[in-house]
């Protein structure tokens, strides 16, 4: 389906990180890339860079660079409003559903699921305020297998999801349901900002939510600098959930947590489109201490065995390159020969693939910096999860002699959250900010260790090596 083009009206924005190389040259994207534009194919970017798109050869052109990350789609005024019903799961917590409820703008009808609830009547009568529809399950199965009751009740062309500790905004169901004027569009996640209590634990999750994916929007897809996205906000295509059921059930009820991260990556196996827009936003209720807190990210960290089992490819913890790793390694090594070699190497062969495709070579070095610097941070926090304890041990092993290993370990460690520190300038203190961020790391991998137990692989925790870091389009490729 990479053929269909995308439908008129339609603008594209490019992304900030893509530059223009020569007249016919670009390179950005997700996985980088440097794409080669024909003269039709230059003709066709003119007219999309003046406007919408208005001819079949703008529309492939803005498929494709929207595809690779290149670009972001900009959808048209929607026709009228959308087909929408807003689906609920609900446990308990009524304080949080009542305050959801009374949210919601009132524009589109609501299905609650109360997935076996301790106080039945008391979930009834919410939903009954607020005018909800009310669907009763007698066994608790989790949201995906509420989300499934829901579905066998749900007529409308869109279903938005939308978790009972969420508060929504004015019209994100509206915003959102622009961007399905793409025949090819299954899914669309708006940005999900913690509504957090001044705590200690409170500051950090406002500085580095985990269910926060940022301010950028982007393609939906593994391997790509948004390999997914929550459900716990989530606008979807009710035919495209039908395409993907399993058995009949759109949500795999196996799985309690990680189920939205199987839904996105069997849709994009299908051949749809999931979007990430976080110009529209919701508001999701955090834990207000370190316990809450820590215990959610170790619940994360068990759904990586199963989700590896289901989606082997698509799941690897650190992507390493040679060249760059190699550089890295010597780095830590205290080599800094073989580091300058090793990082010689990776200028050199990447200056060869770029000289081979007629590509300019200007930035060469910064951007083997730039991998390098990545590497170490990716080495870094892959340390902290799943190797912290080894981490520490070796740091405080040894007499003086070690103090270069000592401080090599501890730029794996406290390295990667004084760099998120200095670029976030969070309002909380590098030491705090800190000493948070390496307590997440291992507790996340505390769950994927537990979890790989569980189910017996070593998958999820298994580098993958990439022997090519940049895609270049040969000639003649638009």
């Amino acid at each position: 389906m990479t053929g269909i083009p995308l439908p008129t009206g339609f603008r594209i924005e490019l992304e900030p990180d893509a530059r223009q190389l020569s007249g016919e040259l670009w390179f950005g994207g997700s996985p980088a890339r440097v794409l080669r534009l024909t003269p039709a194919g230059r003709a066709a970017f003119d007219a999309l860079h003046a406007g919408p798109v208005a001819s079949p050869a703008a529309g492939v052109l803005a498929r494709r660079l929207t595809d690779a990350g290149f670009a972001r789609p900009v959808p048209p005024a929607p026709a009228g409003p959308p087909d929408v019903t807003v689906v609920v799961p609900v446990h308990d917590r009524l304080d949080l559903v009542n305050r959801h409820l009374a949210a919601l703008d009132g524009k589109h009808p609501v299905l609650v699921v109360d997935d076996a609830s301790g106080d039945a009547a008391a979930v009834a009568a919410v939903a009954a305020r607020y005018g909800a529809r009310l669907v009763r399950r007698d066994v608790n199965g989790g949201p995906g297998a509420a989300r499934n009751t829901a579905l066998a009740h749900v007529t409308t062309d869109l279903v938005a999801f939308l978790d009972s500790d969420c508060v929504p905004t004015d019209g994100w169901v509206d915003r959102l349901a622009a961007h399905f004027a793409d025949p090819l569009l299954a899914a669309i996640a708006p940005r999900v900002r913690p509504l957090a209590p001044d705590t200690l634990a409170g500051r950090y999750t406002r500085a580095a939510g985990s269910l926060d994916l940022g301010d950028r929007p982007a393609r939906v897809a593994p391997g790509t600098r948004m390999s997914y996205v929550p459900t716990a906000a989530l606008l979807v295509r009710r035919a495209a959930l039908t395409s993907v059921a399993v058995d009949g059930a759109v949500f795999d009820p196996q799985l309690r947590v990680g189920e939205d991260v199987d839904l996105v990556w069997r849709l994009h196996a299908a051949g749809h489109r999931i979007r990430y827009a976080p110009d529209v936003q919701v508001d999701h209720h955090e834990p207000a201490t370190w316990r809450g807190l820590l215990g959610r990210r170790a619940r994360y960290g068990t759904s990586a065995a199963p989700l590896a089992r289901r989606h082997p490819d698509a799941l690897a913890p650190l992507v390493l390159h040679p060249w760059p790793t190699l550089t890295v390694a010597a780095l830590l090594a205290r080599r800094p020969v073989l580091a300058t070699a090793a990082f010689g190497g990776a200028v050199a062969s990447t200056l060869r693939l770029l000289r081979a495709n007629d590509v300019p070579t200007a930035n060469v070095v910064r951007a083997t910096a730039t991998a390098v610097e990545q590497t170490w941070l990716g080495c870094g926090r892959y340390s902290t999860q799943f190797a912290a304890p080894l981490v520490a041990a070796l740091m405080v092993a040894g007499g003086p002699r070690r103090r270069g290993r000592r401080v090599a370990l501890a730029s794996l460690l406290f390295g990667p959250p004084l760099v998120a520190w200095a670029r976030r300038r969070p309002k909380l203190d590098p030491v705090r900010y800190t000493a948070a961020a390496v307590a997440d790391d291992i507790a996340y991998g505390a769950g994927v260790w537990a979890g790989c137990l569980k189910h017996r692989t070593t998958t999820p925790i298994r580098p993958a090596v990439a022997t090519r870091a940049l895609r270049v389009d040969p000639k003649g490729k638009r």
